[in-house]
């Protein structure tokens, strides 16, 4: 075989294998645009008593918006990163794995198109998943809740495939555990900023996974409206 044959058998075999789908193209989805959030605060106006002694559940939602700044609070209460060099964030986790995804599901945010964001901690932005006011997406045809007002909710959810190659048999266990210390940051974080929210469990997982467009080995564990108590 001379040397010219080899080289158009090879170019050959490298143009098929270009024209090839990759493995990406085929499984990963296109996603929109990155939001840098507002930095947040690490010092409040009440102090973490305070805020306990008036953390309450409100169901009913006035039409304020809730600003941008507001978010990017409550989503750095949830997961986002309080110690730079080691990662760790502001919920424990067992053996620091975090294997908890959070959503944001805007609907009425200053400073924020509606839309369904999925919240990264390192670097503390969003990235759009899909545009447009996703709210009533997130419960059954004619429910009649009140929590449906809310501006915008946080969908605490849990990559159960990442939780299972860590923690085994007990992956459930772990992550639910860690999402209720998830939710009682949110709940103190918007009481600090004059805000209301609710944890829910009691939604149809199947629905709200698809209002999210959320992978299969993502697993919703609570859903929380987030607002101003309606007087």
């Amino acid at each position: 075989m001379t040397y010219a044959n080899v080289c158009i058998i090879c170019i050959t075999a490298a143009l098929m294998i270009a024209s090839l789908p990759t493995r990406a193209q085929n499984t990963v989805p296109e996603q929109g645009p990155t939001v840098v959030l507002p930095s947040p605060k690490t010092e409040g106006t009440i102090s973490v008593e305070k805020a306990i002694a008036t953390r309450r559940s409100v169901r009913s939602y006035a039409a304020d918006p809730v600003t941008l700044a507001e978010l990017s609070q409550l989503l750095w209460a949830a997961q986002g990163i309080t110690d730079a060099s080691t990662g760790h964030r502001a919920a424990p986790s067992a053996m620091a794995v975090y294997p908890l995804t959070i959503y944001a599901v805007a609907g009425n945010v200053s400073g924020l198109g509606a839309g369904v964001y999925k919240y990264t901690p390192k670097g503390h932005t969003i990235t759009t998943i899909s545009l447009g006011d996703k709210r009533a997406e997130l419960f059954a045809a004619g429910s009649r809740s009140q929590v449906k007002d809310a501006p915008m909710f946080i969908v605490i959810a849990a990559d159960s495939a990442y939780a299972s190659s860590r923690f085994g048999s007990k992956s459930a266990h772990f992550t639910d555990l860690e999402a209720g210390h998830v939710t009682e940051n949110i709940y103190l974080q918007a009481g600090s900023l004059g805000l209301g929210t609710v944890s829910m469990a009691g939604f149809d997982a199947g629905r709200l996974k698809t209002a999210l467009a959320a992978p299969d080995t993502i697993t919703p564990v609570y859903l929380m409206p987030v607002g101003r108590a309606k007087k």
